[in-house]
C-alpha cells in the first residue's frame, strides 16, 4: 500500500481460536506473542507515524500517486529494455522491480560489468539474490524520471548485445 524502502512496518494477527496440533486454544497466540515481544522490539515510533500518515484519506491518495509515478517509471524501463533485445522475465507491468535474462549466457557479474563500462548504467546482479538469481538482474524503478530516461538512452545507445 506504501513504499517505505529500508523501513519494515506490518501487522500480524493470530486469533486466539487459532491452534495447531496438540495445543489448546489460545497456546499459539500465546507462543506468537512471546516470540514478538522476546525477539522483536516493534517498530520504531518514526514508522508507526508513518504508517499512521498512510491510512489517512490524504496519505491514501499520496500513497497511490507515488506508485502510479514509479510503475510508470517501470513502464519506461521494461519498454526500453524489450526495445535493446533484451528479455524481461517478470515486473515492469505489477511491480517496481524489474528481474531480467542476461544476454548470450553471461553471467551476473558479467553482465553488471558490461552495461556499467558500456552504458553507464547500474544493475543489481541477480546473484545476490542466490543461486536462483544467477543469469539475471535486477532494475529499480525507485528513481527520478529523468534520471530513468536517460538511463535508458544510454542502454539502446551504448549497450552492444
Amino acid at each position: 500500500m506504501a513504499g517505505f524502502t529500508g523501513v519494515r512496518l506490518g501487522w500480524s494477527i493470530v486469533p486466539k481460536k487459532c491452534t495447531c496440533e496438540n495445543a489448546q486454544e489460545g497456546k499459539l497466540n500465546s507462543l506468537w506473542n512471546r516470540r514478538q515481544t522476546t525477539m522483536f522490539n516493534g517498530a520504531s515510533n518514526i514508522a508507526q507515524d508513518g504508517g499512521l500518515a498512510v491510512l489517512s484519506k490524504e496519505g491514501n491518495k499520496e500513497s497511490k500517486e507515488i506508485i502510479n509515478y514509479y510503475m510508470e517509471n517501470a513502464r519506461i524501463i521494461k519498454k526500453g529494455l524489450e526495445e535493446k533485445g533484451l528479455r524481461v522475465v517478470s515486473g515492469g507491468t505489477n511491480a517496481p522491480y524489474l528481474w531480467v535474462k542476461t544476454p548470450n549466457n553471461m553471467n551476473s557479474w558479467e553482465f553488471f560489468d558490461k552495461i556499467l563500462s558500456e552504458a553507464h548504467v547500474v544493475i543489481t546482479p541477480g546473484s545476490g539474490f542466490g543461486p536462483s538469481g544467477e543469469g539475471y538482474f535486477r532494475v529499480s524503478a525507485f528513481g527520478h524520471r529523468e534520471n530513468i530516461i536517460k538511463s535508458i538512452e544510454s542502454i539502446n545507445k551504448n549497450l552492444k548485445i
